[in-house]
Order: structure tokens, then C-alpha cells, then sequence
């Protein structure tokens, strides 16, 4: 796994070099700044990105900028987005690219290192990550929506799982049920959500983003 990270903060960049080359992981360039971090991604065509949300010169959406580009430019390359705070936008900006190879973390994340690197290796692999707390915040913030009213507690707790990127199985473990439970439950939340059986491509990730759109609304 060929990795690139850009973060203009020298001290994490250089904590998560160090981190992910000690699990063995080839972090082949760091840059602190959006253009350095393109020009890595051309020159040495990375797997995986682990970008920054607010980065130089303001410090405000360069780095979700930078990765939306970063994915024209390459539309195989898988993004690990880290982030201080719930960004509710960048979230919705990030989804709307697309699910696959896509995550989005708290920082803090970071520092439980097993999530850590489990997110990442998702989201090489092809998977979706996105932090449970930026889930929980954002699925609050949109509850009065009418079509999330109609969600059952269970399948609120479903639905944020399946927003982290867990699969049926992984959900059926964390709930102690299972997997045909599971599977009812996911049936129940696309139908509540007017999510049409035929639309499978990211009907998962369309879920969440539904009430991540609600969010931006109200926010």
C-alpha cells in the first residue's frame, strides 16, 4: 500500500509517517500544503491519501478541495480524510463524490490506532469509513427530517453503523443479532427512506446521506 499524507501540521505528519511505516505500510511522500500534496499524488501515483480537511493558505476547505482533485486526477485512489471537528458540509461534499475508497475521521482517531489503521485498510480495500462521532452529530442535527422520524430505534443504531462502514455481519456483532435480523432491519431503513430497490449502487451511503443533506439545511 503506497501511501501519501498532507497535513500542515509538521508534528502529526510526521507522527503518522512514522506510525503507519512501523505497521510496515510504505508512506512514499508527506506534504504540507495542497500543492505539494497533488504534486506527490502525480509523481508517485499513491493507493491511499490521507488528507487533511483545513489546510494552508486559510485554512478552510483546501483540503477537501485538494482531494476531490486528487480523485479526477486518479479515480482509483483511495482517501482517508482527518479532520479536528465535524465538518457537516465537507461530509456531505466528501459522499457526494462517491462511497468507494472514501473515509472520513476525527483526528483524535488517530490515537486509537487498531480503529485507525482498520479504517484505512478499509478504505483501501475498496470500503467506506466514516467516524461514528461525525455520524452521531450529524444524524442528531437531522432528526426532525419526517423520513428519520420513521426510524426505529434499532434502525437508527443500524443505519449509523452502516454509515461507519461496517457490512452486515460486522453490524450483526456490534448489536449481539443477527445477520437475518440485520439484513430486515436495512431492508426496513431504505424502504422508510424511500430508497428504491433498484437503486443498489451506494444505497448504503445514500442512507446517511440523506440526513447529512438534511443537516446542511438546518445547520
Amino acid at each position: 500500500m503506497r501511501i501519501v499524507i498532507a497535513e500542515d501540521d509538521a508534528l502529526l505528519r510526521e507522527g503518522l509517517a512514522l506510525l503507519l511505516r512501523a505497521e510496515s505500510l510504505d508512506v512514499v511522500a508527506t506534504a504540507e500544503d495542497p500543492d505539494a500534496f497533488l504534486a506527490a499524488v502525480d509523481a508517485e501515483k499513491p493507493d491511499v491519501a490521507i488528507v487533511d480537511v483545513r489546510m494552508p493558505p486559510t485554512h478552510t476547505d483546501e483540503g477537501i478541495t485538494a482531494a476531490v482533485e486528487a480523485r479526477r486526477r486518479r479515480p482509483e485512489l483511495a482517501v482517508l480524510v482527518l479532520s479536528a471537528y465535524v465538518e457537516q458540509a465537507f461530509a456531505t461534499d466528501l459522499l457526494a463524490q462517491g462511497s468507494a475508497r472514501l473515509g472520513y475521521l476525527l483526528k483524535e482517531r488517530v490515537g486509537r490506532v487498531e480503529e485507525f489503521l482498520a479504517a484505512l485498510h478499509r478504505v483501501a480495500e475498496g470500503g467506506t469509513a466514516i467516524d461514528p462521532e461525525v455520524v452521531a452529530q450529524l444524524l442528531s442535527r437531522s432528526r426532525p427530517d419526517a423520513r428519520l422520524q420513521r426510524l426505529s430505534p434499532r434502525e437508527r443504531e443500524v443505519l449509523a453503523l452502516m454509515a461507519e462502514g461496517l457490512g452486515n455481519a460486522a453490524v450483526a456483532e456490534r448489536l449481539v443479532v443477527t445477520d437475518g435480523a440485520v439484513h430486515k432491519h436495512i431492508r426496513s431503513i431504505f424502504a422508510k427512506l424511500d430508497l428504491a430497490p433498484t437503486d443498489r449502487t451506494d444505497r448504503r451511503v445514500a442512507a446517511v446521506l440523506h440526513y447529512l443533506e438534511d443537516a446542511r439545511r438546518r445547520a
